[in-house]
């Protein structure tokens, strides 16, 4: 009875700690700029990860509003290998190159590269999977990092 009790409490405190998304709709609301326009070009994944993350800040008009140019590259290198050429591990790059063009036509351009290091695995399979997932996480990241030089940017 006493574990019940105790389990109950603790699942009540952490439920309503206030936990709430960094981008959610709703914090994208409170931010100080918005976005007019998105332009992509190049790796189609990094760049459909991107745009979902930054559809949140073309909700409303704010008092910055930016029209975006997102070029994308996604590479794949071999940072070591055996004494048989075999490589041993991978180097996964991502790189986005953004022009954010503003209303006072003032253009100011960004570069962000994020770069994740990982072991090959013999089932090819299930490296193609771990390979997708790392450039989805290192476009995240990217969106992140973009997100928050926007809203830096005056």
């Amino acid at each position: 009875m006493m574990k019940k009790t105790f389990t109950l409490i603790i699942f009540l405190f952490l439920t309503s700690c206030g936990y709430e998304a960094i981008h959610s709709k709703n914090n994208a609301v409170n931010t100080g700029f918005s976005i007019n326009k998105l332009n992509f070009i190049g790796d189609r994944d990094i760049n459909l990860r991107i745009k979902s993350k930054l559809n949140n800040y073309t909700l409303k008009k704010k008092n910055t509003n930016f029209s975006l140019i997102i070029s994308s590259n996604a590479m794949r290198l071999v940072s070591a290998k055996n004494r048989s050429g075999d490589p041993i591990s991978f180097q996964s790059i991502v790189t986005i190159n953004v022009v954010v063009l503003m209303d006072n036509n003032n253009k100011n351009n960004l570069k962000i590269v994020e770069i994740f290091n990982y072991n090959n695995n013999n089932n090819k399979f299930k490296l193609k999977k771990y390979e997708r997932e790392i450039r989805n996480n290192l476009a995240e990241t990217i969106t992140e990092k973009l997100i928050f030089k926007l809203s830096n940017i005056k």
